[in-house]
């Protein structure tokens, strides 16, 4: 075979292992198309680094997106667009609102960049204009190339272009910075690219995979530590590992924990001395995993470490998370949303998106029921608004301000004790 027909025959193999990689399994597709590399297994395995990747992503995933629009008379919500439909019920025939924040956000956190891809069509030939949205779909990170064309190759100097090379046709797309939702981590460089958590903190995460490694092994052992087997007799290597492989299998494992093993005459078994609490296994493995809380913005008490907990309520707790660690994130989103989402005219409209981060900090029915009275009798909510956060329809009337009228305007306190003709109550 000549080497032109070896070059082609690897080809057609490879070609063939990574279409099966990407259509053989469901699962595998469907890890493929979130952009779950196989090679960060390792990294995602870590309980602390999966438990703190789970919770932002699920707390981003689940806020809802609100359409606003400034008014002399406010804020009101305005008008549903295809992009906002798009953007809170399916963006793509293959997934809902939920699963692309929540894939985006993992993205964010595990590569330091999400991507999504929004598919426009433009009402004028002329590049600029209003466009419709007809499709928004996340990209893969480690597919996509982020390049500054300083020398005006496009077009265009000093702009942003996105490459993303297909990993099942091996075709590159470009496409223009309007077109790409970037989203990043706070740690960045440059401004335009971020950094994840992992490359931050390689060495805590490694020995925290290390740390679960060993109790891994342990476990797999029955909790035994490894012996020292003495003999009295000369034994060549072939017997000697035979000897070794009959004892090992019937002393390891859990489901030989405990069991009394026979030894002929002339053997000996000695444990080798093991205690994990003095090495301080317990507290440098919980000091990992502080560690690594800590860098996500995760508090202790929401990776089950109660140890130092002050919260008085579950709903101070979420406010905690919500001010400290999400209100950056939803921030971002929605300064990068509303800046390549909205059209021209949008924008002059003074419409905008924003996440509703009350969804987070739903009381018990008790307070949350006193909290909407008082906003009602106070002539802050009206009551419809009121009936709507409860999921209620509307009720007739309620669309007015009512509330206590033994209120009076600061501007008019103390004309009750006046009396008409006069001053100071006086005739």
């Amino acid at each position: 075979m000549s080497i032109r027909d070896r070059i082609k025959e690897r080809r057609k193999r490879r070609a063939a292992k990574n279409e099966a990689a990407l259509y053989g399994d469901g699962a595998e597709l469907l890890m493929s198309w979130l952009g779950i590399d196989g090679n960060t297994k390792e990294e995602i395995s870590e309980v602390t680094y999966f438990t703190c990747l789970k919770k932002l992503s699920e707390a981003i995933g689940k806020l809802p997106l609100k359409f606003y629009q400034e008014t002399e008379d406010g804020k009101i919500r305005a008008a549903p667009t295809n992009a906002a439909r798009l953007m809170t019920i399916r963006p793509n025939p293959y997934m809902s609102a939920v699963t692309m924040w929540t894939t985006t956000e993992y993205a964010c956190q595990h590569y330091g960049n999400g991507y999504i891809w929004m598919q426009r069509i433009f009402r004028s030939e002329k590049f600029g204009g209003d466009f419709e949205i007809i499709g928004m779909y996340p990209m893969w990170p480690q597919y996509v190339t982020v390049m500054m064309d300083d020398a005006g190759i496009f077009g265009e100097k000093g702009k942003l272009w996105y490459q993303y090379s297909d990993p099942k046709s091996g075709e590159m797309h470009i496409m223009r910075n309007e077109e790409v939702m970037h989203f990043k981590t706070w740690m960045s460089k440059d401004g335009v690219m971020g950094r994840s958590v992992r490359d931050v903190l390689k060495e805590t995460v490694g020995g925290a995979l290390q740390q679960q490694e060993t109790m891994n092994t342990l476990y797999k052992q029955g909790v035994t530590a490894s012996m020292v087997m003495q003999y009295s007799t000369d034994l060549d290597d072939t017997r000697r590992k035979k000897l070794q492989k009959k004892f090992a299998e019937q002393l390891t494992t859990p489901q030989n924990a405990g069991k009394v093993i026979p030894i002929p005459a002339g053997l000996e078994l000695k444990p080798l001395s093991m205690k994990l609490t003095d090495s301080q296994f317990y507290e440098l493995r919980k000091y990992s995993a502080l560690q690594i809380a800590a860098a996500f913005g995760i508090k202790p008490n929401q990776i089950n470490n109660y140890d130092k907990s002050s919260y008085s309520s579950s709903e101070m707790q979420q406010l905690d998370f919500l001010s400290d660690t999400l209100s950056y994130r939803i921030r971002m989103y929605e300064d990068e949303i509303n800046a390549k989402v909205l059209t021209p005219s949008e924008s002059e409209d003074q419409k905008y998106f924003k996440f509703n981060e009350r969804a987070i900090l739903r009381a018990d029915t008790s307070s949350q029921m006193e909290a909407l009275a008082r906003g009602v009798n106070n002539f802050i909510y009206k009551p419809n608004e009121a009936r709507d956060y409860l999921d209620l329809p509307k009720a007739e009337g309620g669309d007015d301000l009512i509330g206590n009228g033994n209120f009076i305007r600061a501007v008019l306190v103390g004309t009750q004790y006046t009396q008409k003709g006069g001053e100071d109550g006086e005739n």
